[in-house]
């Protein structure tokens, strides 16, 4: 099965850019309800993922924490504790199952590391889910 069948491409995709600030990212992620968002440097190139654990444990470790000392803090700054790996545009649902297991959403770049857009954990237990399901009816034809 070809991946980018479930590809959510780039422009859908709210994603932030190294240089921004932490209180961009805030922003951000409040306003779309996420817990995870992709980071890509200035050339387009995916360099990790921002978790909601990220920004509390830069908060916590701020020294009288502010939203307006938050717009001084890049996110280049910022720790990430989560190590999410990409995976080409040419890779197997296999390869995208064993990174689902700890990922939200699978980042997909090009073969030049750029960013083209995300796999959602959703669609990947989905697809197998399906699977499953069409091996049980097929195992039920067969008694029948």
């Amino acid at each position: 099965m070809n991946i980018s069948f479930f590809l959510v491409p780039k422009a859908e995709v709210a994603f932030l850019d190294l240089d921004s600030t932490m209180r961009q990212a805030l922003e951000k992620m409040e306003f779309h309800k996420y817990s995870a968002v992709p980071i890509i440097d200035r050339h387009g190139k995916y360099v990790g993922t921002l978790t909601e654990g990220d920004l509390l444990w830069q908060i916590k470790y701020t020294d009288s924490f502010t939203l307006e000392l938050a717009e001084q803090i890049q996110l280049k700054e910022i720790q990430r504790k989560m190590k999410n790996k990409p995976v080409r545009i040419n890779s197997k649902m296999t390869d995208l199952l064993t990174l689902a297991i700890s990922q939200n959403f699978i980042p997909v770049v090009d073969d030049h590391g750029i960013f083209i857009g995300i796999i959602r954990r959703r669609e990947i237990i989905e697809y197998y889910a399906n699977l499953v399901e069409k091996e049980n009816d097929q195992e039920d034809n067969l008694v029948n």
